[in-house]
């Protein structure tokens, strides 16, 4: 019962500092706490592109209107987003009042609208490896011999060059 007690006592003794102990201020500050011009920077040229955005949307017909996802002023020139080439051909018939009503909003003037389209992530890579299509040897044969029998030496000699870099391309594939 005793050593319960002084259990308990040295418990209290060890707990209670830690409880009505002041707690101390972190030792570091995060990143975002310090004035930052370069972040702020950054915060108010997202809403500026915003403000853009919405006054494009505002121009533009409804169902137009949805389809320009994002916009960016780059040195005088208007881009705006879109996901579909249709799309983008629609938008570039409101040039002149896209253009109109950007200024306000700008301490830049814009000149000059271009529509870029957002192509899909989906993990393979869109543009595709075109690949050569080589002639069989026996082709590659005839031209080289052909080639030996025209008077026009410039056209011999281009047909014999391509008779060899078919030949060579032929061996890698």
């Amino acid at each position: 019962m005793v050593t319960t007690k002084i259990n308990v006592l040295l418990f209290l003794i060890k707990v209670l500092p830690l409880v009505f102990m002041p707690k101390k201020p972190p030792a570091f500050k995060t990143s975002l706490s310090f004035q930052n011009r370069t972040i702020a920077y950054y915060y108010s040229q997202i809403e500026q592109q915003k403000r853009v955005l919405q006054c494009i949307q505002a121009v533009l017909p409804e169902t137009l209107a949805k389809q320009a996802k994002h916009c960016l002023i780059k040195d005088k020139r208007l881009l705006i987003y879109t996901d579909s080439a249709v799309w983008a051909s629609q938008l570039r018939f409101y040039n002149s009042a896209i253009l109109a009503a950007i200024p306000p909003l700008t301490r830049t003037s814009v000149e000059i609208m271009q529509v870029r389209i957002i192509a899909e992530r989906t993990g393979h890579n869109l543009i595709s490896v075109r690949k050569a299509n080589i002639p069989s040897e026996e082709k590659i044969a005839i031209i080289r011999n052909d080639s030996l029998y025209i008077n026009d030496d410039q056209l011999k000699l281009a047909l014999l060059r391509l008779s060899a870099t078919l030949e060579r391309h032929s061996g890698n594939t």
